[in-house]
């Protein structure tokens, strides 16, 4: 397995694969990679012949007073991982290789990035489409894979590769859970024994949604009421934001039908975490 934090270096190593005729999966991540990421590894191990895991910690994507400087890093262990995954190429730039002197180009988009996360950190998905067409560039893969969890990122990445053109398979993968629901994330290192106890209502709540659908609830408000209630019930839980969605553009509808998005962001002490439920 390679390690290299060289643009250049890295664009011909993926350029020579793809000339033998080699397919190619990428893996974005921001390092501390856990059974999550494991799982889109694991994924892209499978249908690609070469696997790059990009571990960059974007700070374009991180608004004032977030938490950038306390993001989990640790390349040994991640590095072990993607060994263990069968990874061929780990890219691991420094920030002055991504972002250079005077750096002033964005990509951005409108609609899908102004609700859920969007609302609450403006500046981010600015960041991560900025950073993911900069990777394609670099790494140009033939597969690229996303955990669901972050399903707005997904829809956003999605609708950039179809209206930039990109030559490249967007992945979805299902969300990573704990023995008793949790999300899988990095952030979840955040959290205290008590808060991480707590933690576990944010999939109660979701749970509690998906049972009313299955029953026959079709009304949107109804469905965003039941899931406030449940998280209200929580001493820790400070809500972000509940929401119904349209998952093609993020818009909220009124009605569960179609491809529908049910997404969440709450604050358990001080951590941000998020959950979801897809349904096509």
């Amino acid at each position: 397995m390679q390690i290299s934090g060289s643009i250049k270096e890295t664009r011909n190593q993926v350029k020579s694969w793809k000339e033998e005729g080699l397919k190619v999966g990428l893996v974005p991540t921001m390092g501390y990679l856990h059974e999550g990421h494991k799982s889109l590894i694991d994924r892209a191990r499978a249908e690609n012949d070469r696997v790059v895991v990009s571990i960059f910690v974007n700070p374009m994507q991180f608004g004032p007073g977030e938490d950038l400087e306390a993001y989990p890093r640790d390349l040994e262990r991640d590095s072990k991982i993607c060994e263990e995954g069968g990874v061929d190429l780990i890219f691991h730039p420094e920030v002055e290789e991504m972002y250079g002197p005077d750096f002033h180009g964005f990509v951005d988009m409108t609609v899908l990035p102004e609700k859920l996360c969007g609302a609450s950190r403006p500046v981010h998905f600015k960041g991560v489409q900025t950073v993911v067409t900069k990777l394609f560039h670099i790494i140009p893969a033939h597969r690229a894979y996303f955990g669901q969890k972050d399903a707005q990122q997904l829809a956003i990445i999605r609708r950039m590769v179809i209206d930039l053109d990109f030559d490249i398979e967007i992945i979805g993968c299902p969300i990573i859970r704990e023995t008793d629901g949790l999300a899988k994330s990095s952030r979840n290192t955040y959290l205290s024994e008590e808060e991480r106890k707590q933690a576990v209502i944010l999939n109660a709540s979701l749970e509690e949604a998906m049972k009313a659908i299955e029953e026959g609830e079709q009304d949107a408000a109804a469905i965003k009421a039941k899931i406030t209630e449940k998280l209200n019930t929580c001493p820790l839980a400070r809500i972000d934001y509940v929401e119904v969605v349209s998952f093609d553009n993020i818009q909220p509808i009124d009605k569960i039908e179609g491809a529908v998005l049910i997404a969440i962001a709450v604050y358990i002490g001080t951590t941000r975490l998020i959950d979801n439920r897809i349904i096509m």
